[in-house]
């Protein structure tokens, strides 16, 4: 299910949709792959831009580069409050006088459950959490934002990100494209990191987006996904299939993350490890959540659980 990347140049713009234009940012790393997809919507006119981006300067002028004569930015939206996604945003804006809508700020969305273990501290996260952004208008679930020839319905589809959303586009053209952000990629499975992450909100998430048709998903990272429905359905198989072997292990008696993930992942370089065990303790709670397993006792990243 994983497709090969595209020959993305970075801070090159590139047509990927009917009306859709996107600049890779020249920040690579081992969260981002290539770099950060900004996308431009729109043309000829107003034109919406979806994911700034970190705060690069080469990247700003890429994007103010990019605009053909005519053009000018009149929205500004992004997917999630990722310091890989918003923090160019703020520029952008002051360079443009477009407003930014999100979700909200950085932990709206965020669930009881994560609120709590984001209360005890330690975790950190993996790209991190941008706590300083503060869109201009709070977009809801199913809202509509219009320009010149396009419309972008907001989806909340939270799980890698409390107030992360997708963008359901319509330029005229007939063709069903999704900006995903990071919920759905094709060069890796979506990281789901507690507290920033949710996997009984990713799992419900993916509902959301399958019960939309599509023909293309454009990620936040990595190339365009021209299977949609075929890369989420196996997303969530992946998941299911997880979860199985968490409470296989879990049977041969209770234990906390960091061992599961032992047992689980066998052939995991050590490195990789404290990675691992985060993603079995977002199984975990998603477990606890459905009353498959417990903690001894309050509920946190080192708990030891068991099968209920």
């Amino acid at each position: 299910m994983h497709q090969p990347d595209t020959a993305a140049l970075p801070e090159t713009p590139q047509e990927v949709g009917p009306g859709i234009r996107r600049i890779l940012c020249d920040n690579p790393s081992p969260f981002t792959y290539t770099g950060t997809n900004t996308y431009l919507v729109g043309s000829g006119g107003g034109v919406a831009v979806i994911d700034p981006g970190p705060v690069n300067q080469g990247h700003l002028e890429a994007i103010l580069d990019a605009l053909r004569p005519g053009e000018r930015i009149t929205h500004i939206l992004t997917t999630h409050a990722h310091l890989d996604h918003t923090p160019l945003a703020g520029p952008l804006a002051r360079a443009t006088g477009a407003p930014v809508y999100a979700y909200g700020p950085a932990t709206r969305g965020q669930s009881d459950v994560m609120q709590h273990l984001a209360a005890q501290g330690g975790l950190g996260g993996g790209e991190g959490m941008d706590f300083d952004f503060a869109p201009d208008h709070a977009l809801e679930h199913g809202e509509v934002i219009a320009g010149d020839g396009w419309s972008l319905t907001a989806l909340w589809t939270p799980g890698h990100h409390c107030n992360h959303l997708s963008f359901d586009c319509d330029t005229g053209a007939g063709y069903g494209t999704v900006f995903t952000g990071d919920h759905v990629m094709a060069w890796s499975t979506s990281i789901v990191s507690p507290p920033d992450g949710d996997l009984t909100q990713f799992m419900q998430s993916c509902e959301v987006l399958l019960s939309r048709p599509a023909h293309l998903y454009l990620p936040g990272h990595g190339p365009e996904i021209t299977d949609p429905h075929g890369r989420l359905n196996w997303l969530v198989a992946h998941r299911r299939q997880r979860e199985a072997s968490i409470l296989t292990a879990l049977s041969d008696g209770p234990a906390d993350a960091a061992t599961l993930a032992g047992r689980v992942y066998t052939d995991t370089p050590a490195h990789l490890m404290p990675a691992a065990a985060r993603n079995v303790l977002a199984h975990l709670i998603d477990l606890y959540g459905k009353n498959t397993v417990a903690p001894d006792g309050e509920l946190t990243a080192t708990s030891i659980f068991r099968l209920t």
